[in-house]
């Protein structure tokens, strides 16, 4: 595949999307990415884009403006929690949540328009906000965004939603619960056993979906074997629904050695799942594929897991 096919996006303005004080969620995560990219020569094989910012009215089209409002204001107040105590709020948060969401319309954009066939954007995947409120380090769902965009602005019903994050994609999958269009797929560690405590098995979609989601639980210190063993219920699932759009959130906090997970998975799973997807977006989407970096707290795995995405990416 030729270099320009893929673009990444690196910045200062993403970079800046992370917590103080120690938080796991701290602003060195795009920097140990952006390093190790650039070690493994990465960065020459690809298209390298600055980040930009979403408009209000993009950031809308999931998030009710209530909530938008309520993170302007404590973007300039700079304390305080957005929810019940994991996502603390900054001075300049507001900003830096929506150059994450424009990011990813940008990466949109520009695959739908042909400039691209695939996209990756780090500091990305924001899985667990919902339309009204912030949860789990997560203040806008640049994932539920580009879902909704791809349908306002492009026409396309059937986005194909795959997360290998330890933490199950809970505000993406109860936003779309009832939407038989989003094609779901999650394997995370059980929800018995880590937060938010959902995406069990028998969580399949409700009302006129009910039976279109999928939730793989795995157990904690599930390996790459488990991974390669539930993994074929993805690709028939998705198969069998043939997605226009691939989305993947790739969250490095699924292998082994994170500090608030107990995952095992390594990053050859990331690489593998990556590469399969990537297949997948080749035989119904015209290659549209666009990966978004989603959670990990240990920053030698972010580099390594984040990285085997994107060198997967390039190889297919």
């Amino acid at each position: 595949m030729p270099s320009n096919d893929i673009c990444i996006y690196l910045g200062q303005e993403l970079a800046d999307y992370g917590f103080k004080d120690g938080h796991p969620f701290g602003p060195q995560r795009h920097d140990v990415f952006q390093a190790e990219l650039i070690k493994r020569g990465l960065d020459k094989q690809l298209a390298i884009r600055a980040p930009v910012a979403a408009a209000s009215e993009c950031i809308e089209l999931f998030h009710t403006s209530d909530y938008i409002e309520k993170v302007r204001d404590y973007s300039v107040k700079g304390h305080g929690y957005l929810d019940s105590g994991d996502t603390p709020s900054f001075v300049g948060m507001f900003e830096a949540a929506s150059y994450v969401a424009g990011s990813v319309i940008d990466a949109i954009d520009r695959i739908m328009t042909g400039q691209y066939r695939r996209a990756f954007s780090p500091i990305a995947g924001l899985h667990h906000a919902r339309r009204h409120v912030a949860a789990g380090f997560c203040v806008f769902n640049d994932c539920g965004i580009a879902i909704e965009y791809l349908r306002h602005q492009y026409g396309i019903k059937r986005v194909a939603y795959i997360d290998i994050d330890a933490h199950h994609g809970d505000g993406v999958f109860y936003s779309f619960e009832d939407d038989p269009d989003l094609i779901f797929a999650d394997i995370h560690q059980d929800g018995r056993t880590l937060y938010p405590g959902t995406g069990f098995a028998q969580e399949t979609g409700a009302g006129a979906a009910r039976g279109t989601k999928l939730n793989i639980p795995v157990p904690p210190y599930s390996n790459d074997a488990v991974f390669q063993e539930v993994w074929p219920q993805i690709e028939s699932y998705l198969r069998s629904h043939e997605p226009e759009f691939v989305l993947l959130q790739c969250g490095a906090d699924s292998i082994a050695g994170d500090p608030i997970t107990n995952l095992e998975f390594s990053p050859a799973s990331h690489a593998y799942a990556a590469q399969r997807l990537c297949i997948i977006a080749d035989e119904f989407c015209s290659g549209r594929m666009l990966a978004m970096g989603g959670g990990g707290y240990n920053h030698d795995n972010i580099a390594r897991g984040w990285t085997a995405v994107v060198d997967s990416m390039i190889k297919s």
